[in-house]
C-alpha cells in the first residue's frame, strides 16, 4: 500500500495554488493524496493569519489532524507558521514547521519522515527569511474547470490593519516567461479559465521593471486562451490609462474583485489605503463605462478603530451607490505587529460583528436586485459542477447559474436562458444541449 497524505488549505487563492503544487510533487514521489477528512499517514496544514479567527482555525485544523491519526506526521506551513512558529511548536504532535517562502521543502521532508519511521520528539522549525527569493513552484495538472496561477508573492503596502506583509515579505514577481509556460501547459490540458492570483497582484513587476498590464496583454495573446480573470485588485491602480488597456483585452472576464476595505474616506485614511471613497467610486464608474456588463465584488472591514456609526453609514451608502455582486465582510481583527492594534477608539467586538451583519444583509439585498436584471437574458456559462441532474457554473461577469441537464457538461461553455433566481443564484434553461467531448 502506498503512503498517503492529506492537505488542509486555509485562506487565499495563493495558498490553494501552493497546496496544489505540493500535492503534485508528493504524487510524483508516489504518495497518494486523500481528502483531509480521511485518515492519512501525513497531514499538511497550509495556514493563514489574516485574522485572529484564521489563527484559531489553523490551530483547530492541526489538532483535528492529530486526532484523526495520532501516529501521522504533521507538517505546518504558511502565514500563521511564518508569523508565529513558536506558537505552532507548542502544539504537541507537530513534526515540521516552515513558512511562506519555503513550502516546497515539504515533499522532501515528508519522505525523510516516512523513511525515518518515527515522529519527532519536538518539531523541526525551518522558517526562512522573508527576503528569500520566490521559490520555484508550478502545477502541471488540474482537477477543476478553473485554475489558479500564482504570479507574485509579497506586499509592501503596510496597511494599518494587515499582518500579511509581516508573513509574506516584499514583492517578488514570477518571470513572464515562466507564467506563460505554465498557462500554456494548463490550457493544453483542457483548462477553460485561468485566475491570476497573488498576495498583491497590482504590484506585479514592481521588483523587475515590468507591470501587471504588460503581463495581462501577454496572457491575452496566448494561443488557445479561453478566459482569464484577476483574483483581487486595489482600486487605486484603476487609472484611466490602465482601464483603457484592460478594455482592449479580448479574453479578460468582465469581473473585478476589489480590495476595497471601506466606503468611508476617513476610515480609509486611518487604514493607510492609497485612495478615498470618491476615488474608488470614480474607478468603478470608469471601468463600467469602458467594459460592458462588468460586475464587482469586494472585501470590506467593519469596526476598524475610530469607525463611528456615522462613518459606518458612509460605507453603507457607498455600497448602495456602487452595487456589488458580493461582499466578503470581515469584522476588524487586531493583529500583532500592525499599527492599528495601538490606535485609540477601538470598536467593541460586538459592534464590529453587528455592523458586519448589517452590511451582509445590505449586500444580499443588492445582490438580489442585480440577479433581477438577468431575467430573460441569454448568458454564457462555464459549467463547473454537475450533481443530481443540475449543472452549475458562472458567467464571465461572475453570476452563478444553475440549470437542469441530463448529461455532465463540466468544462463546457454553454448558453443558458435565465428565467428566475432564488436571491443567491440565477436559474435557467439550456439553450442547446451540448454533450461533453470525450
Amino acid at each position: 500500500m502506498p503512503f498517503t497524505a492529506a492537505v488542509y488549505t486555509l485562506g487565499c487563492k495563493v495558498n490553494q495554488y501552493e497546496s496544489e503544487a505540493i500535492c503534485e510533487r508528493l504524487q510524483l514521489l508516489q504518495i497518494q493524496i486523500l481528502p483531509p477528512e480521511e485518515k492519512a499517514d501525513v497531514y499538511i496544514i497550509n495556514t493563514c493569519t489574516v485574522t485572529a479567527e484564521a489563527d484559531r482555525k489553523a490551530r483547530q485544523f492541526i489538532r483535528r489532524a492529530i486526532a484523526q491519526n495520532p501516529e501521522a506526521y504533521i507538517l505546518v506551513a504558511g502565514c500563521y507558521s511564518q508569523a508565529s512558529p513558536d506558537a505552532v511548536s507548542t502544539i504537541q504532535g507537530v513534526d515540521y514547521i516552515c513558512g511562506t517562502r519555503n513550502k516546497m521543502t515539504i515533499p522532501d521532508k515528508v519522505m525523510e519522515l516516512l523513511r525515518k519511521g518515527s515522529k519527532n520528539e519536538k518539531p523541526e522549525i525551518n522558517v526562512s527569511s522573508l527576503q528569500a527569493s520566490l521559490e520555484k513552484m508550478d502545477i502541471r495538472t488540474f482537477g477543476r474547470t478553473r485554475c489558479y496561477i500564482k504570479i507574485e508573492d509579497g506586499c509592501e503596502n503596510h496597511c494599518a490593519y494587515c499582518a500579511i506583509p509581516l508573513a509574506r515579505g516584499p514583492v517578488s514577481s514570477r518571470p513572464e516567461s515562466e507564467i506563460e509556460e505554465e498557462i500554456n501547459r494548463i490550457l493544453r490540458d483542457g483548462c477553460r479559465e485561468i485566475v491570476l492570483t497573488g498576495i498583491e497582484v497590482a504590484s506585479y513587476g514592481k521588483d523587475t521593471g515590468s507591470s501587471l498590464v504588460d503581463l495581462l496583454e501577454q496572457v491575452d495573446a496566448i494561443e488557445g486562451m479561453v478566459q482569464f480573470r484577476l483574483s483581487s485588485i486595489d482600486p487605486s491602480v484603476m487609472r484611466a490609462d490602465l482601464v483603457t488597456r484592460l478594455a482592449g483585452l479580448k479574453h479578460l472576464a468582465p469581473h473585478f474583485h476589489l480590495s476595497l476595505q471601506s466606503g468611508s474616506s476617513s476610515v480609509l485614511v486611518g487604514m493607510k489605503r492609497k485612495y478615498n471613497a470618491d476615488q474608488a467610486s470614480a474607478a468603478m464608474n470608469r471601468i463600467r463605462a469602458a467594459i460592458p456588463d462588468v460586475q464587482f465584488t469586494a472585501d470590506i472591514i467593519t469596526g476598524f478603530p475610530g469607525e463611528t456609526e456615522e462613518l459606518f453609514e458612509e460605507t453603507m451608502q457607498f455600497v448602495r451607490s456602487n452595487p456589488l455582486l458580493h461582499i466578503h465582510v470581515f469584522p476588524y481583527s487586531g493583529r500583532k505587529g500592525t499599527a492599528a492594534v495601538s490606535f485609540p477608539h477601538q470598536v467593541p467586538e460586538n459592534i464590529r460583528r453587528e455592523r458586519a451583519s448589517r452590511l451582509i444583509a445590505l449586500g444580499e439585498q443588492i445582490k438580489s436586485q442585480l440577479l433581477e436584471t438577468q431575467l430573460g437574458r441569454t448568458v454564457s456559462v462555464l459549467v463547473e459542477s454537475w450533481k443530481s441532474g443540475i449543472c452549475t457554473g458562472h458567467t464571465p461577469n461572475f453570476f452563478e447559474v444553475s440549470f437542469p441537464s441530463a448529461v455532465d457538461l463540466r468544462g463546457e461553455q454553454v448558453k443558458v436562458v435565465i428565467h428566475s433566481h432564488n436571491d443567491k443564484i440565477c436559474l435557467g434553461e439550456l439553450c442547446v444541449q451540448t454533450r461533453k467531448e470525450g
